[in-house]
C-alpha cells in the first residue's frame, strides 16, 4: 500500500471521530475563561458597583445584562453543569459591563486590564481550556458618541484611527493569550449589524488577524456576532427563533414575565436570553465546542488496530488553524 493511502486512512479516521477544531488532549475542554463586555459579564460590574447595576428588579437575571444566561454560561453548563462565575467572586469570567478593547480611561477594566487580572490571579494557563474574547460593541458605541464626547475615542485624533487601534489591540489580546500558552482561543467580531463604524472596524480586524503569529498548535475560532445579529433580525427562523421585533425592547414592552418572546433586545442594547441561546446553538453547531475528542490512549488503540500508528505519527503535522464562522 502506498504511503499516501496509509495517510489517507489516518486522515479519514481523524475526520470521522474528531471535532474539526480541537487542539487538546482531553475529551472535552477542561475550563472556560472569559474576557469581554456586558454581553458576557457574569456579575463583575454588579459586584464592583455594590449591586446597583444591572438592576435585578427590572428582570436582569443573576447579575447578567439580560433575562437569562449568556452563551459562555450555556457552554459552561453543558461542559461542567454550572454557569460561569465572575472573577470578583473567584471565578474565571473576567468580563466587565462597559469594557472596551481600547482603554479610554473610564475606570472599567478593558481588554488588557482583564488579561492582566487573569495573570495576576495566579491561575495557570490550561492548554486544554477554551479562552473566549468578546469585545467591540462599546468601542463602536464610543465612536458613535453614545457615551458623550469626553473619552469617546480617547486621545485618538479621528474616529478612523480609534477603530484601527481597536482592531489592532483586539488582535494583540489574542496574541498575548497565545504567548501565555493558551491553545484554544475563541473571538467574536465587532457586533453591531449593519452599522458603518462596525463594518469599518471589522475590515480592520480582518487585516489585523492576518498579522497574527500563533504557535503551531494554537486554534483560533472566529465567530461573527455581527452576522449572527443580522440573521437573527432578518432570518430568525434559520436560528430557531420566532420573528424578532427591533422597534421596541423587552423593558419598554413590559414583557419580562413572558420571557421577551419575539423581541430581539432586552433593554435596547443587550440581546434577550433567547437570542443568546440561539447564538450559543449556532456557535456550538459550527465549532463543536461540546463535542468529544478521543483521548491519546484511545487514539493509540484505534490506530494500532489498523496497523497505522507509526505512519500517522510520522505524517501528522500540527499547524495553526484559524476557523471562521
Amino acid at each position: 500500500m502506498g504511503k499516501r493511502w496509509v495517510l489517507l486512512f489516518c486522515t479519514l479516521g481523524v475526520v470521522a471521530a474528531t471535532p474539526a477544531w480541537a487542539s487538546r488532549d482531553t475529551e472535552r475542554y477542561t475550563s472556560v475563561t472569559v474576557f469581554g463586555d456586558s454581553l458576557v459579564d457574569a456579575g463583575n460590574l454588579y459586584i464592583a458597583n455594590g449591586g446597583t447595576r444591572p438592576d435585578p428588579k427590572l428582570g436582569y437575571f443573576q447579575n447578567r445584562f439580560t433575562n437569562g444566561y449568556d452563551y459562555p454560561d450555556l457552554l459552561s453548563i453543558d461542559l461542567f453543569g454550572v454557569p460561569t462565575t465572575p472573577s470578583l467572586a473567584g471565578g474565571t469570567n473576567f468580563a466587565f459591563g462597559g469594557a472596551r478593547v481600547v482603554d479610554t480611561g473610564d475606570g472599567i477594566p478593558d481588554l488588557e486590564a482583564q488579561i492582566s487580572a487573569f495573570t495576576a490571579s495566579g491561575r495557570p494557563i490550561d492548554t486544554n481550556g477554551l479562552y473566549i474574547l468578546n469585545f467591540g460593541g462599546n468601542d463602536v458605541f464610543g465612536a458613535k458618541g453614545v457615551f458623550g464626547q469626553e473619552g469617546a475615542i480617547g486621545s485618538f485624533p479621528t474616529i478612523d484611527a480609534y477603530l484601527r487601534a481597536a482592531a489592532s489591540q483586539y488582535v494583540a489580546g489574542v496574541q498575548t493569550l497565545n504567548d501565555l500558552g493558551a491553545r484554544n482561543i475563541f473571538m467574536t467580531d465587532f457586533p453591531l449589524a449593519g452599522d458603518p463604524f462596525t463594518i469599518a472596524a471589522n475590515g480592520y480586524l480582518t487585516a489585523a488577524i492576518a498579522t497574527l503569529s500563533l504557535d503551531a498548535d494554537t486554534d483560533l475560532l472566529f465567530y461573527s456576532l455581527s452576522d449572527f445579529n443580522r440573521r437573527a433580525l432578518t432570518n430568525s427562523s434559520s436560528l430557531g427563533l420566532p420573528p424578532q421585533r427591533a422597534d421596541i425592547n423587552c423593558l419598554e414592552a413590559g414583557a419580562q414575565a413572558t420571557g421577551c418572546v419575539g423581541i430581539f433586545s432586552f433593554d435596547g442594547v443587550h440581546p434577550t436570553a433567547a437570542v443568546q441561546a440561539a447564538g450559543y446553538r449556532d456557535i456550538n453547531q459550527r465549532f463543536g465546542l461540546t463535542s468529544v475528542v478521543p483521548e491519546p490512549s484511545t487514539w493509540a488503540m484505534m490506530l494500532v488496530g489498523f496497523g497505522l500508528l507509526s505512519a500517522c505519527l510520522r505524517y501528522r503535522r500540527r499547524s495553526t488553524k484559524i476557523s471562521y464562522a
